[in-house]
């Protein structure tokens, strides 16, 4: 997925521009809803990445050791979202 600096590339989705004097019809802006509902939720788990400094920092370990690192980060942050999950079900 990518935003609107990627038109063109056929291996990426990118949402529909509005042409020159034209409007894109509603089936299109509901197609760029859901995109960018779908991007937000991907910035937002690299968002989370970060915040643990792995991904924004410099690794100061091994070079064989970031696929681990970064493996148990992920696993870190899905074991919170599955136990936000699980309380708000709860609730």
């Amino acid at each position: 997925m990518g935003d609107k600096a990627y038109i063109g590339d056929d291996a990426i989705t990118t949402p529909h521009k509005k042409r020159k004097n034209t409007e894109i019809s509603e089936l299109q802006k509901q197609e760029n809803k859901q995109l960018s509902s779908r991007r937000i939720a991907v910035e937002h788990m690299i968002c989370r990445v970060k915040i643990f400094r792995v991904a924004s920092e410099k690794f100061r370990l091994a070079r064989h050791r970031y696929s681990q690192v970064i493996l148990a980060v992920c696993g870190l942050i899905r074991l919170r979202l599955n136990r936000l999950v699980s309380l708000t079900i709860n609730i």
